[in-house]
């Protein structure tokens, strides 16, 4: 879309429009590895805590629940204890995720994900060798200090550093990573399942996406506009003809050091600046984007999931075919997303996944909702459950290329330099509480809800699709530090100062 004639965003533009060289391919996808970490812990926490010796050794009320009749299926997993394993580490990215600001600013983008890689060794080889629930939950909240630091530095660096016309491929490159993760971590639980032990080796393997994406970034230079951010100009010219895969980008650094001049005249204490009335917009996004993500439901449908399985007459690991199931479908809508995000902008895909899970939610609720006298306790027909199975792949689809990548790319792309860190932090921060709270109440909820848990979830599914057809616009092939955007909308252009 056409962005204004500022003489600034045309410069950038000449310079961030460079081609896709090597080094900007191995660069980015060095960085968006550290969605491999991040996904990896989402699939292997779920998988595990249906493992048996792992709930006779941590919770083994779990497994007299699943013994008891009288238990609704819906309500075995109902135990805070088990989902304080998962969601600690949501609870302990959070404030990660606010200290990573500080650091990306003032050491740089690498630098963070370095540190995030290592926390996240230290917490996997703890898990690994727990002997009592107060271990295991203390190596998940060095974990979710990885995840805060990685899931806040990395999608700026890729946002920095991809070409301007490629910015959303590569950006959404991390959830992409985000869904190997979860693909690998599904299929690794689904192979050690029937170890006695398997549970120990599902999560000690988590260091390896670790080292992958920590040696991998300990050899790539930091963001062109992290370093010129810190005075280190030099550094900064090497980076760009790097990635440029040119030697001309006097005209891009320069403009790269204008901005940050001009941001660092306004933004000496970036967590005031960022609720300054320009920033309006801006701020509102970094708020409602992760709130909203989350109230899609892809947790419920994550835990649901293996419950369905089983009322179709699987066997006891159906919960783990299910997972690998829905996470290959999500991870090749997450590839889908990368291809077509640049073509058809983010609104398109934020409108076309919204309605799609809209759909799903309310048709999965009426189907359990008029198959079932007491669901959960009442198998459906195996039709039924085929057709639920079928909508919740679906589902999982529209948020794979839509609220999944899209989470990572647009807040992470609609700040100026000086606020980029402190809004990204700010989105992860509020992700991870959001999360948090839904995945210590999900399973009470379901427990009481039952189907209608997916009528609440698609309620959200509607404002949030709504929200986004009326106050985002569309921020496909705009330079980063352009406020045109805002500008020319409708409603925002009334916060953006006439100067700007």
């Amino acid at each position: 879309m056409a962005v204004g004639g500022l003489m600034a965003d045309d410069h950038v533009s000449r310079g961030s429009n460079g081609q896709i060289t090597a080094a900007v391919m191995v660069t980015c996808i060095v960085a968006a590895s550290g969605g491999l970490i991040f996904g990896y812990d989402i699939g292997i926490s779920g998988g595990v805590t249906t493992m048996v010796p792992f709930q006779h050794k941590f919770f083994p009320s779990v497994l007299r629940k699943e013994a008891s009749a009288k238990t609704s299926l819906y309500c075995v997993y109902d135990n805070q204890v088990l989902t304080a394993f998962t969601s600690s580490l949501y609870i302990a990215g959070l404030p990660a995720s606010l200290v990573a600001s500080r650091l990306a600013t003032n050491f740089g983008r690498k630098l963070t994900i370095v540190l995030g890689g290592c926390t996240f060794l230290l917490g996997a080889s703890i898990n690994a060798g727990a002997q009592n629930i107060v271990m295991l939950i203390f190596g998940r909240i060095f974990l979710g200090f990885g995840v805060g630091f990685t899931n806040q530095a990395a999608p700026i660096y890729l946002s920095e550093v991809a070409p301007r016309q490629w910015r959303g491929a590569f950006t959404t490159s991390f959830e992409f990573f985000n869904g190997i993760g979860i693909v690998s971590a599904n299929c690794i639980n689904y192979s050690t399942t029937k170890l006695r032990w398997g549970w120990r080796l599902s999560l000690g393997l988590a260091i390896i996406p670790a080292m992958i994406m920590t040696l991998g970034a300990l050899m790539i230079s930091d963001s062109p506009s992290s370093l010129v951010d810190r005075g280190k100009f030099d550094q900064a010219k090497v980076s760009l003809e790097k990635v440029r895969g040119e030697s001309d980008v006097e005209v891009e650094l320069a403009e790269l050091i204008k901005v940050s001049q001009a941001a660092r005249t306004v933004a000496t204490q970036p967590f005031i600046t960022i609720f300054q009335r320009q920033y309006r917009p801006h701020l509102v996004m970094a708020i409602l984007i992760p709130l909203f993500q989350q109230l899609t439901g892809v947790n419920a449908i994550a835990f649901f999931a293996p419950v369905l399985f089983q009322s179709v007459g699987f066997s006891s690991d159906s919960a783990l075919l299910a997972a690998i199931i829905l996470s290959l479908v999500n991870l090749v809508a997450n590839f889908t997303s990368t291809l077509v995000v640049d073509r058809f902008g983010r609104r398109f895909l934020f409108l076309v996944g919204g309605a799609q899970m809209f759909i799903c939610q309310v048709a999965v609720a009426i189907i359990l909702g008029v198959t079932a006298d007491s669901p959960g306790e009442k198998h459906i027909s195996r039709e039924y459950a085929i057709l639920v199975l079928v909508l919740i792949s679906i589902y999982a689809a529209g948020f794979g290329w839509s609220w999944g990548p899209l989470f990572f790319l647009v807040p992470s792309e609609i700040f100026p330099l000086k606020l980029r860190p402190t809004g990204q932090s700010i989105t992860i921060a509020l992700n991870l509480a959001i999360t948090f709270v839904l995945s210590q109440t999900f399973l009470s909820m379901l427990c009481h809800f039952r189907y209608g848990a997916f009528l609440f979830y698609a309620a959200w599914i509607a404002i949030m699709t709504i929200f986004i057809a009326l106050f985002l616009p569309e921020t496909k092939g705009t330079p980063l530090d352009s406020m045109d955007v805002w500008k020319k909308h409708w409603y925002w252009h009334r916060f953006m100062p006439d100067e700007a």
